[in-house]
């Protein structure tokens, strides 16, 4: 799958998040969007990805930000991580991996000399017009918050 650049259009989605509502790109027009993908709920590197953004939820709001994440756990799993961790901002299952898909963040991986096809860990930065302002594939989980967070001072010219 290719993957996005900055300028392009953000692909559309409207996926279930962890309590069962159904959460859309669109719902954020006009503001910036963080989304990331991760591999796994509760996992370790997911863990430290997600609770990163939650401790940074003031900063990235002070630059108008909301935040989302996406991974191919159903919502019951998703609803476990949340409330385990206190995470407190939506978590959307992309079951089928489609979305994923879309953005260029589902491809082969490899671990521990097996390959197979998962999600890439990625993360990026929507403009309130509704584009890509940054993409950052195969993000560290401890890398994800300073580039999300640097690229949203960029877009709020700071």
């Amino acid at each position: 799958m290719a993957q996005l650049q900055a300028g392009d259009r953000a692909p559309s989605f409207t996926l279930t998040d962890q309590h069962g509502g159904k959460v859309r790109l669109a719902d954020f027009r006009g503001r910036p969007l963080v989304v990331f993908f991760y591999p796994k709920a509760d996992t370790p590197g997911c863990t430290t990805q997600a609770c990163a953004l939650r401790d940074e939820r003031d900063e990235l709001a002070r630059l108008g930000a909301a935040v989302v994440g996406i991974s191919p756990d159903p919502p019951a799993t998703q609803e476990r991580f949340d409330a385990k961790h206190g995470l407190g901002y939506p978590l959307l299952a992309d079951e089928d991996h489609r979305v994923a898909e879309r953005w260029g963040a589902w491809g082969e991986r490899s671990l521990y000399g097996r390959r197979f096809m998962g999600i890439i860990r990625s993360a990026f930065v929507v403009g309130p017009d509704g584009r890509i302002a940054a993409a950052f594939y195969k993000v560290s989980p401890k890398d994800t918050v300073p580039k999300v967070r640097g690229a949203l001072a960029a877009l709020a010219g700071r």
